[in-house]
């Protein structure tokens, strides 16, 4: 393993390098793109879909094209450039520890691919039996639900009116199955709500149950600081997760934390090339974490890049962009009061508690439609649906048992075209007024109808589109690789 101190190379960048919030929006690759729009015109592009993925830092894009002459397999490698390269991505491991608060004596960092992975690979990795329980919420991405059902029973804690967790019931729920609650596994930012668990009280009533705790960290990385606390410490963060591609480092990367003894015991969930001591016929020694858990030749340059965006976001500090998101958020939801017709979502006054995630709908449109409308007219990128949290959401727009069972069965009969949704606008550290100001113009044009296009739906997807509206998006882009011509629409699609 690397050497202490390694991380430097990418530390001094942030001590040496201090930025503002000006200069995040600054360095945001594509953010004055200009895009078409239904009338023909262009504007420049409004980014409010950061929860699903954020764009990228330039200063991690120039990260990545500085290290690409270096690039080589990293280690068992003896050439200059594998050695570089091993060298820097060992110290990648270590800056997303450091940035988390991990013991690094203690604890260990595994690279993937993204958060998904994270969780399956702890899953699949913690020796649940069916018997064992793990305490989950209402609030869950599916990510953090489903691969915890293929090994036990999961208990999943409900939601109070304004959508925070039921601690009441979380902590009698922990109390009723002690002995047989093995972990909790719990977002630690809501990807619908924004709505931010107290992690660290939960982790002491999780310790005194005899669990562990799992933190989703995927929405809360890029938004607020994170310290998983001493080992020993109650408050402690057993494992956490969470993706580059949601910090301005869309390479491929997740990361993964937990002790290292975990993961030293038990056989990885994935075999192959890089996890091995030694093989024979007959046996097999497995290395020592990480490199037991991630088998093949590793994603270097996303682990580089996740490593160069923590440096930008630390060179201004995430406090601070906690701060500005929160003032931020009393700007938007402001105007979003007085616009009528328009329903929000969760808390819309009191934000300490809250990352910066927008849902509403607007009264008598389907979410597909507001969503279609504000990016074919309004140059907006937002998200409409369920966001892969499919109860929470159902559970916040009051849906009824019974309503829910005639939604499934169309679905499964084809048809999405009735299911419940909303929009979300979610913030970025370097999104601004102007940013609400474009929203909030275009729902206005939309609650009064003043709208140019005719938009039809998509059963089978449950999607709406302008018609006759087809962009040339190989204007836009064109990468000539041959056996393929032009971008194809997904109906297209063979």
């Amino acid at each position: 393993m690397h050497k202490p101190g390694q991380a430097t190379m990418f530390r001094s960048f942030a001590e040496t390098h201090p930025l503002t919030l000006e200069d995040l929006r600054r360095d945001i690759v594509g953010l004055n793109t200009p895009v078409p729009l239904l009338d023909g015109t262009e504007r420049p592009y409004v980014f409010l879909d950061n929860a699903a993925s954020t764009p990228a830092f330039g200063r991690v894009l120039q990260c990545v094209e500085d290290f690409l002459p270096w690039y080589s397999g990293v280690h068992r490698g003896t050439g200059f450039k594998s050695l570089l390269a091993t060298e820097v991505f060992d110290a990648a491991h270590d800056v997303v520890g450091t940035f988390v608060g991990a013991d690094l004596s203690r604890n260990t960092v595994i690279f993937t691919k993204n958060t998904t992975e994270c969780i399956n690979k702890l899953a699949n990795r913690a020796g649940l039996h069916r018997d064992d329980v793990v305490v989950s919420t209402l609030m869950e991405h599916h990510s953090n639900d489903l691969p915890w059902r293929k090994h036990c029973a999961v208990l999943h804690i409900g939601v109070l009116e304004d959508g925070h967790l039921d601690l009441v019931q979380l902590r009698g729920a922990l109390k009723e199955h002690r002995g047989r609650v093995k972990l909790v596994a719990l977002s630690g930012a809501s990807n619908i709500t924004g709505l931010c668990a107290p992690i660290h009280e939960i982790a002491e009533w999780t310790h005194a149950a005899g669990a562990l705790l799992f933190v989703d960290a995927a929405q809360l990385a890029p938004h607020r600081p994170i310290d998983m606390f001493p080992d020993d410490d109650p408050r402690h963060i057993d494992f956490l997760a969470l993706s580059a591609h949601k910090m301005y480092a869309p390479f491929g990367a997740g990361a993964l934390v937990g002790p290292k003894r975990f993961f030293e015991e038990g056989e990885p969930d994935m075999v192959g090339g890089g996890v091995v001591e030694i093989v024979t016929l007959d046996s097999v020694d497995w290395n020592h974490p990480p490199h037991k858990e991630e088998a093949g030749t590793p994603n270097v340059i996303g682990g580089v890049a996740l490593a160069a965006a923590i440096g930008v976001l630390q060179s201004v500090g995430m406090e601070t962009v906690a701060r500005h998101e929160m003032a931020l958020l009393e700007y938007a939801y402001g105007k979003l009061r007085r616009l009528r017709d328009v329903i929000l979502y969760g808390p819309t006054e009191r934000f300490d508690d809250k990352v910066g995630t927008i849902t509403f709908n607007i009264q008598g449109k389907h979410n597909g439609l507001v969503a279609a409308i504000l990016g074919a007219e309004g140059g907006i990128g937002v998200r409409n649906g369920c966001f892969c949290a499919h109860p929470y959401v159902k559970h916040i727009l009051k849906v009824t048992p019974e309503e829910d069972r005639t939604f499934t069965e169309e679905v499964r009969a084809g048809n999405k075209s009735r299911m419940p949704g909303m929009v979300r606008a979610s913030l970025g550290c370097y999104s601004n007024e102007s940013d609400i100001d474009a929203l909030v113009e275009m729902l206005e044009r939309v609650i009064r109808n003043d709208i140019r296009g005719t938009y039809q739906q998509d059963r089978s997807t449950g999607a709406f589109h302008a018609a006759g509206y087809r962009p040339d998006f190989s204007r836009y882009f064109r990468y000539h690789i041959p056996g393929v011509h032009g971008i194809r629409r997904p109906s297209e699609a063979s």
